[in-house]
């Protein structure tokens, strides 16, 4: 084959290229591999513990209960290559049963395993923490988070880049907390004008006054916003068909949780009737009960949530069993700080599965003690390009919080 002088000079200069990027990589060889032998031998140095509280606006109420305060937990793990990751634990006794104090004991606890292991062997020091996980989730969701922090940080990567990297940004919607139908109204109202265009609101008691709720919602939302519903267990099997029957004219995204966590056939039966797709939440922690409501055909969708799955890596399975089944999955919250919903928010961006958002718990806080992390704008959440969460904890902040 012949070929021009154009040709030639441009494959010419491809190869002088390629081969001077092959000398490069042949002298740095030795230095990289002398890189991949310190992180092999790294270990975890410290561990520091910390009651990490934030103060709400008002109020917050859901069928379950109220709750005045984000009283939640920072975990830092210390390699002693000096790098460091962090993680929060956002305990909500009336879903998960955990407190503060709860989690601060399972912290300590799981602080002896974890001590002069490998940061980076995360399927392993998880396996390690054993129970525990069952019992306080919120509390090895931090330390699962901080140890994804390290990972990213030493593979130089954004979290949801090394995850998978499907999107760097996302909508979430934004929630109205459980208050008179003219309240919730001007609430959500309020969200919209914001930016907001996923709108989320707390049901699960008397179903006509939900009815009312969601009609003036609606009215005050006009017809394009869209509109979700949490029931958090509230309603009975007949309450939950009656009151989606009634809202069906509302155009309903989908219902969290309308009956109680335990009652998988009474959930199925609701999905059975429902005008409206169902959503599992409460009853839905583990990979486990994921396997259990697909069995049961109980639900349209997911909702996974780091406190309840006890952090990423046991987040990740859940959603790839979803995705197995066909199953669309959303990442919520409780009430974290930004700490903590930067790193849901790299769970979302790494997988296409997760169609769905729900982050927003740091709407209620009065301060934000958090450095770098998400930027929340008008609805859209972007993800921080930094390695690992891409965040940290003020230090002046962290300074007034007691350590154990």
């Amino acid at each position: 084959m012949k070929i021009s002088r154009k040709q030639f000079l441009k494959f010419f200069g491809l190869g002088m290229a390629s081969a001077a990027f092959l000398d490069k990589l042949s002298l740095a060889s030795p230095r990289l591999a002398a890189a991949r032998d310190e992180i092999k031998k790294m270990k975890i140095k410290k561990i520091e513990i910390y009651n990490y509280d934030v103060p709400l606006f008002e109020p917050f109420t859901i069928s379950l209960g109220t709750v005045s305060a984000a009283n939640c937990v920072l975990i830092k793990i210390i390699t002693d290559g000096g790098v460091y990751g962090i993680g929060e634990a956002c305990p909500f006794p009336p879903i998960t049963g955990e407190t503060q104090e709860s989690n601060i004991a399972a912290a300590r606890a799981v602080r002896e395993i974890l001590l002069d292991k490998d940061p980076l062997n995360i399927e392993g020091l998880i396996d390690g923490i054993g129970n525990i996980v069952h019992s306080n989730p919120s509390a090895v969701a931090a330390f699962d988070s901080a140890l994804y922090d390290i990972l990213g940080k030493v593979a130089g990567l954004p979290l949801y880049r090394l995850l998978g990297g499907y999107r760097s940004s996302f909508e979430t919607d934004i929630t109205t907390g459980l208050n008179t139908p003219e309240k919730m109204a001007a609430s959500a109202k309020k969200h919209v004008e914001q930016g907001y265009r996923q709108i989320k609101i707390k049901v699960g008691q008397n179903p006509d006054l939900d009815v009312q709720r969601v009609a003036a919602v609606r009215q005050a939302i006009g017809p394009e916003v869209k509109l979700r519903l949490d029931a958090n267990q509230g309603w009975s099997v007949p309450e939950a068909i009656h009151a989606l029957k009634k809202m069906e004219p509302y155009r309903i995204e989908f219902c969290e949780q309308p009956v109680k966590d335990s009652d998988i056939y009474g959930l199925k039966q609701v999905r059975a009737q429902s005008p409206v797709p169902i959503m599992a939440d409460e009853s839905l922690f583990g990979p486990s009960d994921a396997i259990k409501l697909i069995k049961e055909e109980a639900c349209d969708y997911f909702n996974i949530k780091l406190m309840k799955a006890g952090g990423i890596l046991n987040s990740l399975k859940i959603a790839h069993v979803a995705a197995a089944a066909n199953i669309k999955c959303m990442v919520g919250c409780m009430l974290e700080t930004r700490l903590g919903l930067t790193a849901a928010a790299h769970l979302v961006a790494s997988q296409k599965n997760i169609v769905f958002a729900d982050l927003d718990g740091n709407s209620e806080h009065k301060i934000d003690p958090v450095i770098g992390g998400i930027k929340i704008e008008k609805g859209t959440i972007y993800l921080p390009e930094a390695p690992g969460l891409g965040c940290d904890v003020d230090p002046a902040f962290l300074k007034k919080m007691k350590q154990f």
